[in-house]
């Protein structure tokens, strides 16, 4: 794999990361109500600690893409 391929990867990795990460988002704040109560059901949990754990998971998302998507990319573009 070539320096410039990796480069590609790893900005379309970060570019479509980011994008799912705003789609998932957009999407829970667009069905909030229902995407809780169906989760309240589903995994027996109050309705505050569905929206917590959907905060978490936006959250961890967000931090894996940075770690393993957006640092390397900016790593290869500032050694290139």
């Amino acid at each position: 794999m070539t320096y410039e391929s990796l480069t590609a990867f790893f900005g379309w990795m970060t570019v479509l990361n980011f994008g799912f990460l705003a789609l998932a988002g957009l999407g829970m704040l667009g069905a909030r109500g229902w995407a809780t109560r169906l989760h309240a059901r589903m995994f027996n949990l109050d309705a505050t600690d569905v929206s917590m754990e959907w905060y978490r998971f936006l959250a961890q998302w967000k931090i894996l893409t940075i770690v393993f998507a957006l640092t390397p990319y900016l790593a290869l573009r500032l050694a290139g």
